[in-house]
């Protein structure tokens, strides 16, 4: 059997050590500003992204800068759609200055988690990838989500991801945060987690069940406590594993 390729994102440009988070990762979903962020930080985190040869891309949200996009909001379809395009915008904009692009997409927070199950908003995030107009850019999501589904119907490719350090319902989405076991901050468990996952293999779930979740990006999130060091662990065990660490849209 052929060794998994799988890529390996992090949350970055949203306060915490990009720097050696950028040692680990394989691609980097940058804030754009609407959650955390500003132009400074973008650049910068472009710019050790291209030197590295990590992708870049943008990770959306809700226009929550209080509540980290982590708070629900009803916003507009047409308002939702024309704040994906813009923060996608903005983003390509310091990428190209610092001699990277834009390659993919994907949601933050509430955002990510409402486009689990909300058709509406999926629909927009979609639209506002198209009305950015920087190309087909892939979006990164959970399997099966609506976004999933929206972006298919549009022909924008997807890859599917898991969560090394967040807990697990029986139907294959998140524990939400304001639940026990939300987020996983035991290294041996997370590591334990991300060779599951690289696999194939079953994972357990919140309430003791066992689910299998298909994908080809895993994500450790960059605000979870010892990020740096927990990525460098898992970076570690992976390649010890023999799985091939490897962006699904490439820096270009």
């Amino acid at each position: 059997m052929a060794a998994p390729v799988v890529d390996l994102n992090a949350d970055l440009g949203e306060g915490f050590d990009d720097a050696a988070l950028l040692d680990v990762v394989t691609s980097a979903n940058v804030a754009c500003g609407f959650h955390a962020g500003d132009a400074a930080t973008m650049r910068a985190v472009c710019d050790g992204a291209a030197r590295r040869g990590v992708a870049v891309g943008a990770q959306v949200s809700y226009h929550d800068r209080a509540g980290f996009g982590r708070r629900a909001m009803d916003v507009a379809p047409d308002v939702l759609s024309q704040q994906v395009a813009d923060q996608i915008v903005e983003l390509s904009t310091h990428a190209l200055s610092e001699g990277t692009a834009v390659t993919y997409v994907k949601p933050h927070g509430a955002l990510y988690n409402r486009v689990v199950h909300d058709a509406g908003q999926a629909r927009a995030v979609v639209d506002g990838i198209l009305a950015a107009d920087v190309g087909p850019l892939p979006v990164l999501c959970l399997p099966g989500s609506a976004l999933h589904l929206a972006a298919t119907r549009e022909d924008l490719p997807v890859v599917t991801e898991a969560f090394v350090d967040r807990g697990y319902t029986d139907s294959a989405t998140l524990v939400p945060r304001t639940e026990p076991d939300a987020v996983l901050t035991e290294p041996d468990a997370v590591v334990a987690r991300a060779l599951d996952l690289a696999f194939g293999r079953p994972v357990t779930t919140a309430s003791g069940g066992r689910v299998t979740i298909e994908a080809r990006s895993l994500c450790l999130h960059g605000d979870t406590q010892g990020a740096a060091s927990l990525g460098a662990r898992v970076r570690a065990a992976l390649e010890d594993a023999g799985v091939e660490l490897r962006a699904f849209a490439p820096a270009p």
